[in-house]
């Protein structure tokens, strides 16, 4: 497959669809140098993006926490995501939907005389961590932290924010694992490089409070899937050494969608009935 600067197909920028190897930025775009970025990540199924507009709002307000606005509306991102789709001619795909403090007369810290870009680009994607769905993800432990609310704007999804999941994540990987499970900066239980995680115990289900990382929109339709159920769902402070007692324990994300994960540094999990269930029913859900 080509690398991501070298397909063919339209992308979205700044309200035209435009070839996708022109979509290009000046090496002095303030993002590049300050991280002054947001971004959303979604699925389209049949045709359809599943939870689009939470997206598209999703990305307003990380903009907002960044001290920016995006100069096009949520009902014009919708409509351009439709664009980028039937342009491409992609019914199943990822979309990646990108607001940015572009080139402009300022080039230090501050950037309010920087336009702001926005593009939206799509392609084929299948499952994110490979045959996981089937067998279980392997995650290593995260030597990096989740940063305190007092050292950065946590629920915002910020390109910034992932550095130490980039890194993470290629530790991970050098491990044979899938991903990596961060902690927070008070040593709780948080999330992993790019997915919220659930875990199952005498048929109750247990998951993060997401209260210095992001509340992910995956996140919050599989506990109402789960509520829909009559299953008891704790969100709170989860201690690294309580993961010994979890039976089951899974995954969830645009990209990862339901995924089972089946060992934690030395913990292990099976892959059991209700997370099966769960990642059948969001798939279905999904397609709806």
């Amino acid at each position: 497959m080509a690398g991501y600067d070298d397909r063919d197909g339209q992308i979205w920028m700044d309200g035209e669809l435009i070839d996708w190897r022109s979509a290009n930025v000046h090496i002095l775009t303030h993002a590049l140098h300050y991280a002054s970025s947001v971004f959303e990540g979604e699925r389209a199924y049949g045709g359809k993006i599943f939870k689009s507009r939470e997206h598209s709002e999703r990305l307003h307000a990380s903009a907002k926490m960044l001290d920016f606005e995006i100069p096009w509306s949520v009902d014009q991102l919708e409509e351009a995501k439709r664009q980028v789709l039937k342009a491409n001619g992609l019914s199943d795909a990822y979309v990646r939907a990108v607001a940015w403090r572009g080139a402009g007369e300022d080039m230090g810290v501050a950037s309010r005389r920087n336009p702001v870009r926005v593009a939206i680009a799509a392609w084929e994607w299948g499952a994110y961590y490979g045959d996981a769905k089937m067998k279980g993800a392997k995650l290593d432990i995260a030597k990096w932290k989740r940063p305190s609310p007092e050292t950065i704007p946590v629920h915002a999804k910020a390109a910034g924010l992932y550095m130490i999941c980039t890194m993470s994540k290629h530790e991970a990987e050098n491990k044979g694992c899938s991903d990596a499970l961060f902690m927070d900066y008070r040593g709780y239980v948080a999330e992993a490089t790019g997915a919220n995680i659930f875990f199952v115990k005498d048929g109750e289900v247990h998951t993060p409070k997401p209260d210095c990382f992001l509340n992910g929109i995956t996140r919050q339709t599989v506990i109402g899937m789960l509520e829909d159920r009559q299953i008891k769902v704790h969100e709170r402070h989860i201690m690294p050494e309580e993961m010994e007692g979890f039976e089951q324990c899974w995954l969830t994300g645009t990209a990862a969608e339901v995924t089972p994960v089946g060992q934690i540094g030395p913990y292990n999990f099976e892959v059991g009935q209700l997370t099966r269930e769960i990642a059948d029913a969001y798939e279905k859900l999904v397609r709806e």
